[in-house]
C-alpha cells in the first residue's frame, strides 16, 4: 500500500481550560460551542449537595476547599486558566469573596483563574455599563444577592425578573427564557444579564440583541470570554461585543460612581409554570 504519512498534519495542538462546575451542571455541550477548535475543556465538579438551588446551595458549592481540590484534579492536563463556572456561587458572598475564589484556585496551582461573576465585572467595566436589567432562574433572595454584587461594582439594577426555580434549570425552554428576557428589559438598561451557567441561552443571544438593540450577556458566554481573553484567543459564538479580544483589564470598581435617579426597581413575579 502506498501511504504517505507526510500528508498528515496534526492533530491540532490543543490548549486547555480547566472548568470547575457545580455538581448539577447539565450544559457541557453549550460550553463547547463557545470555544475554538484548538481549545479543550477539562471539567471537574464540586461535591454533591442534597439541597435545592438557593442561597444555601450557592454557598456550599463555592467552598474554597472544594475549588482547590477540583483545581488539582485538572492540573495534570496543563490548563492555561481554570474557571469557576458558577454565577451564584461567585456572587453570593460579594466582590471580595469572588476575588478570594480566584486566589484560592491560583494557590492550588492554576496559572490563572476566572469566575463567572468576575467575568461579568470585567465586561461591565470594559463597556462602561452602569445600568443593567437582570434575569435569573433563582428565588428572590438569591436574586437580590446578585443586585448587591452589581451595586458593589457601581452598577445599578434598573429591572429584574426571576423564575423561582429550585432545580431542573437546564430544562427551561428557549421560548420561556426569551419571553422572560424581553419582560425583564428596561428602556434605561444599557444591557441585560442572564444569570446561571445551567440556563440554556446560546441560540437566543443574537436574535434578542437584534430585537432589543443592546448587549445580552449570559453566564457561559462571559466565562468562556474571560478565559479566552487571557489566552489571547477569540471567542466563538454570538454576542456583538465579543468581537475584539483585549488584554485583561483592572476590574476595580470606579470610585466616582453616583447612582442614577431612582427608576423604580421592576420586579416581575414568576408565573405558576415556567417550564
Amino acid at each position: 500500500m502506498d501511504f504517505d504519512f507526510l500528508t498528515f498534519d496534526g492533530p491540532l495542538a490543543q490548549r486547555g481550560i480547566g472548568v470547575i462546575a457545580p455538581f448539577d451542571l447539565a450544559l457541557e455541550r453549550e460550553l463547547w460551542r463557545w470555544v475554538p477548535m484548538e481549545v479543550s475543556l477539562h471539567l471537574a465538579r464540586t461535591p454533591y449537595e442534597p439541597v435545592p438551588v438557593s442561597m444555601e446551595m450557592a454557598r456550599l458549592v463555592s467552598d474554597q476547599r472544594h475549588l482547590a481540590a477540583a483545581t488539582r484534579d485538572v492540573l495534570h492536563v496543563e490548563p492555561e486558566v481554570v474557571a469557576y463556572l458558577c454565577t451564584s456561587g461567585s456572587f453570593v458572598n460579594g466582590v471580595d469573596y469572588e476575588r478570594s475564589l480566584c486566589k484560592a484556585i491560583c494557590e492550588a496551582g492554576a496559572p490563572d483563574a476566572v469566575t463567572t461573576s468576575g467575568a461579568l465585572a470585567e465586561v461591565l467595566q470594559q463597556l462602561g455599563t452602569r445600568n443593567i436589567s437582570v434575569l435569573t432562574p433563582y428565588d428572590g433572595d438569591l436574586t437580590r444577592k446578585l443586585h448587591d454584587f452589581l451595586a458593589e461594582l457601581g452598577v445599578h439594577t434598573v429591572s429584574s425578573d426571576h423564575l423561582g426555580l429550585g432545580g431542573g434549570i437546564w430544562k427551561v425552554s428557549y421560548r420561556t427564557i426569551a419571553e422572560r428576557i424581553l419582560a425583564a428589559d428596561h428602556s434605561a438598561a444599557d444591557a441585560i444579564f442572564v444569570s446561571c451557567t445551567n440556563l440554556p441561552t446560546y441560540d437566543l443571544i443574537e436574535p434578542l440583541e437584534t430585537a432589543l438593540g443592546k448587549p445580552v450577556f449570559t453566564a457561559n458566554q462571559l466565562t468562556m470570554w474571560a478565559c479566552l481573553r487571557r489566552m489571547g484567543l477569540p471567542v466563538v459564538g454570538p454576542g456583538r461585543w465579543l468581537r475584539e479580544v483585549t488584554p485583561p483589564a483592572d476590574i476595580t470598581p470606579p470610585t466616582d460612581f453616583r447612582p442614577p435617579p431612582d427608576l423604580g426597581l421592576s420586579t416581575i413575579s414568576p408565573p405558576p409554570e415556567v417550564l
